[in-house]
């Protein structure tokens, strides 16, 4: 949000020097104006990509609707577990040549366990259950 107001008073100072240049022209006075514009578009056009750049990177990506993905914000406790919810998924694409379309994490005998529902080319629903802690599917 901080952005976007930093974006919006930047635009506010251009608007009321893009009137200052309107005016000046009138009086003969372009040359100086045009030279301090020269030197603060370059400034201007770096903020903003900056920024855009920034905002993009903090904000996390839209999940599709209906799907039940969990996110690990550790890779490395994943690791220290077994295999993540990603891994799993990858696994899973790669061996069925499908695309994972749902997954749930469920819990069967102490063991956490990730059941992913796979969409085939033929559209054919494929379910896999994958161990957590071994990689092992079934």
């Amino acid at each position: 949000m901080a952005e976007l107001f930093a974006i919006a008073m930047w635009a506010a100072y251009l608007a009321k020097y893009a009137a200052r240049i309107a005016f000046d022209t009138q009086r003969g006075k372009l040359a100086p104006v045009m030279k301090k514009f020269r030197q603060w578009v370059p400034v201007a056009l770096l903020t903003l990509g900056v920024a855009g750049f920034t905002h993009a990177h903090g904000v996390p990506g839209e999940r599709p609707a209906g799907a039940n993905v969990e996110e690990h914000g550790d890779s490395f406790a994943a690791r220290r577990d077994g295999i993540s919810l990603d891994e799993a998924v990858r696994m899973a694409e790669a061996q069925y040549h499908a695309r994972v379309v749902r997954t749930d994490v469920q819990d069967e005998d102490g063991r956490k366990v990730y059941v992913l529902k796979l969409l085939s080319e033929g559209g054919r629903v494929i379910t896999v259950r994958i161990d957590a802690a071994t990689g092992r599917m079934r």
